[in-house]
């Protein structure tokens, strides 16, 4: 082949991962570079759903009186920290004209079209390299501790099957009981969603990270992008913290830290961190189901070696702290639902910076300009469901064949 084979992908967390992993499998000689480990970041403890039901996006009617409610609340799950940054507000503003019914339906279909076709990737990426990954599929539950919670979740599930064709299960709380007794007997019920799967996020990221060793991708860590060199409407050379990289083909899957790279790629990336918290305890006696609690916000995960509990949507820019009051949030809101109680002082605390667009949509394709340059970013809080057919696409787009979906929507350039 010649020396368009060499692509280098810029971060190894589960997006630049499973880019290597496609363009591997279609012959290319693959380098991946993270200014820290694979598989780190926001790739490593966040929940781990696969969730091809979650295709409405965050622009929804009525979104922005929640999120001021939330605000005004001072143990509430969502938080902006107020400061001058022209960008957070552009982003703010662009966000608050989209919550409208008729865009969210809008972004719902292609949301759901790049879900579903990730579905089946995983699918057959699972059947194919049986990765040991805690992979399961038996559905994603949404608990409701109140009746008004079940009646507003009874309307969204309504709205999913009149337009999606998504329907779930339903069941009251003795029906959650007897199949699940991890969660409490006086709950108001749950809707299961039986599509969806769920899986470890750090035993998949390592399943891929040793597949792609043993194919020869060449993977350096602490190893940070510096400077983009250009000519001529390429990139000719990207240098690093370990010296300067020949580079024939580009794929930047840095997460939420791409707008640092607008400017050198020429391309507009409206991307705010979206800051997560998670909490890792060693429970074994919690829920068997992996569930999202509406009312309050919060994700559960059962995992082979204990329990994970995340939430959290913090604006506060690249702040890497964690605060107590925000773990001790996880789990007040937790054990309204867990039939055992977690301990006060138990887990493994992490945070993470979902890359958050505007439009609810990740950025997938050639950036405009320059014709050997190609993003995969912007996933918000779907980076693990939508990683292997973002690494199909990207994969697809690089030879300069014809995508098997339409990569449209996701394009790199629609926010000129």
């Amino acid at each position: 082949m010649s020396d368009k084979s060499q692509v280098v992908v810029v971060g190894a967390g589960v997006i630049g991962l499973a880019c290597a992993y496609y363009l591997e499998r279609a012959g290319y000689t693959v380098t991946v570079i993270d200014q820290e480990t694979a598989g780190g970041a926001c790739s490593q403890s966040n929940c781990g759903y696969i969730c091809p039901c979650h295709v409405l996006p965050l622009n929804e009617p009525g979104a922005i009186g929640t999120s001021l409610k939330s605000m005004l609340r001072p143990n509430g799950p969502f938080k902006i920290k107020p400061r001058m940054d022209p960008a957070l507000w552009h982003w703010l503003f662009q966000f608050a004209i989209r919550c409208r019914h008729r865009y969210m339906l809008e972004a719902g279909r292609a949301l759901q079209t790049i879900l579903e076709a990730s579905m089946a990737e995983y699918n057959t990426l699972m059947e194919r390299e049986h990765f040991d990954c805690e992979w399961r599929k038996q559905g994603l539950l949404y608990v409701l501790r109140t009746a008004q919670g079940f009646d507003a979740q009874s309307r969204t599930d309504d709205l999913l099957a009149r337009e999606f064709g998504i329907r779930a299960k339903r069941m009251n709380g003795a029906e959650l009981h007897a199949m699940d007794p991890g969660y409490r007997n006086d709950l108001a019920g749950a809707f299961l969603y039986q599509e969806d799967a769920s899986l470890n996020p750090a035993r998949f990221t390592a399943a891929l990270r040793g597949f792609l060793e043993a194919r020869g991708v060449t993977l350096v860590e602490h190893c940070g992008l510096k400077a983009i060199r250009k000519q001529a409407g390429k990139v000719t050379a990207l240098v690093t913290g370990q010296g300067e990289l020949a580079a024939a083909q580009v794929v930047l899957a840095t997460g939420a830290l791409s707008p640092h790279w607008q400017e050198a790629l020429e391309l507009k990336l409206p991307i705010q961190p979206g800051k997560g918290y998670s909490i890792t305890t060693d429970q074994l006696n919690g829920p068997t189901y992996p569930a999202l609690l509406p009312e309050h916000r919060v994700g559960l995960s059962p995992l082979q070696n204990g329990l994970r509990v995340g939430s959290m949507m913090e604006f506060t820019g690249y702040d890497s702290s964690i605060p107590q009051r925000r773990l001790e949030l996880l789990r007040s809101s937790a054990n309204e639902y867990l039939a055992q109680p977690l301990a006060t002082t138990d887990g493994e605390p992490w945070y993470g910076w979902r890359p958050m667009t505007y439009d609810s949509l990740p950025i997938i394709g050639p950036t405009p300009h320059l014709s050997n340059a190609f993003v995969a970013t912007g996933h918000g809080m779907l980076g693990m469901s939508l990683a292997p057919i973002t690494g199909r696409l990207i994969a697809e787009l690089v030879g300069g064949g014809k995508p098997h979906i339409d990569p449209s929507p996701y394009r790199a350039d629609r926010f000129r």
